[in-house]
């Protein structure tokens, strides 16, 4: 083995549309990315992987780690238990493929929050605080714990999973069984709910513009978009969600008692718009608002790469598991 090949590192995130590769150098730095589409069969998505390793590995390369993120349950043996989001993978055993594949690699699958916060503490917003929180915003909710600088994944590798924490037992239906899950209203789909509700009541004439003039079209991005220009009902629509989301981090910030909570995915490109009521709902709801001032909640560093570039990390035994 060549001294590269002592350091090759690849991280993979499988997400439900997409699924991302990299290379990491010494410092978790990127040196190379592939993006792939998701394939629908299970079979396909460990050819994805392998196309995805051995592109960014090159053709003279082995890897010495290989890590996989998936949105599912995976368990200690690294199989998939549950992913609401891609049923279709329930039962692959991931670790065991990749061992199939690269017999003198280490491995590590688990959930892409899980991975993302940890490379949000190793590299990102959350570098140097030993007691951190990652919330994923996206479709659903992800999330990943941080505590005394080790990463937490609870008994069966299950924990994190806090958009599936209930706040309102009547809600909505979740594609996970329950009902009223913090996802269904504070996520990118629960944004686009609310953004069709107040377009149907004729609120936002300038979102229904933005989605080509029909109100059921409406998405969590056209909401953004017009509160990113300063339209008063999308800037109140986007406040509304804001105490929806504010409302999981305070229970949250109750049950663990973070110094940090960062926010990743995709509703973070909306920047103030988004984080300036989240922040000041937050300091409203939390408990004893004033003993907490140092609490920070931050937008992700990482941007979408942070899930594949922590299980990257995770592979290569850059963690404290427990």
């Amino acid at each position: 083995m060549t001294a590269n090949e002592e350091t090759l590192r690849i991280g993979v995130d499988i997400g439900g549309t997409k699924a991302l590769g990299v290379r990491l150098g010494h410092q978790g730095e990127v040196l190379g990315e592939l993006q792939l589409p998701t394939p629908d069969r299970t079979g396909e998505v460990v050819d994805v992987i392998r196309h995805l390793v051995e592109s960014l590995a090159g053709p003279a390369e082995s890897p010495s780690s290989i890590g996989v993120g998936v949105p599912a349950l995976v368990d200690g043996a690294g199989v998939l238990r549950f992913s609401p989001h891609l049923p279709r993978l329930v039962g692959l055993g991931l670790e065991s493929e990749l061992r199939r594949i690269w017999p003198g690699a280490a491995v590590w699958s688990g959930n892409d929050a899980t991975a993302a916060g940890w490379a949000e503490h190793a590299i990102g917003a959350g570098r140097g605080v030993d007691e951190m929180l990652m919330v994923t915003l996206g479709t659903g909710i992800g999330g990943g714990i941080v505590a005394g600088g080790r990463i937490r994944e609870g008994a069966r590798r299950f924990a994190g999973e806090f958009g599936h924490m209930v706040i309102d037992p009547h809600g909505p239906l979740c594609p996970c069984g329950n009902r009223g899950c913090w996802e269904r209203y504070a996520s990118g789909s629960g944004l686009g709910q609310l953004g069709r509700e107040a377009a149907m009541a004729g609120r936002l004439p300038r979102v229904v513009e933005l989605a080509g003039g029909d109100p059921e079209d409406v998405r969590g991005e056209h909401v953004t978009r017009a509160a990113g220009e300063g339209d008063p009902p999308a800037v109140e629509v986007m406040a509304s969600f804001a105490w929806w989301l504010a409302l999981g981090l305070a229970n949250l910030a109750t049950i663990l008692d973070p110094d940090v909570v960062v926010l990743g995915g995709g509703l973070i490109d909306a920047g103030e718009v988004l984080m300036g009521p989240a922040r000041r709902a937050f300091a409203e709801l939390v408990e004893a608002s004033e003993a907490r001032a140092g609490l920070a909640i931050l937008p992700a560093a990482l941007g979408s790469r942070a899930g594949a570039v922590g299980a990257g990390l995770l592979a290569a035994g850059e963690r404290g598991a427990g």
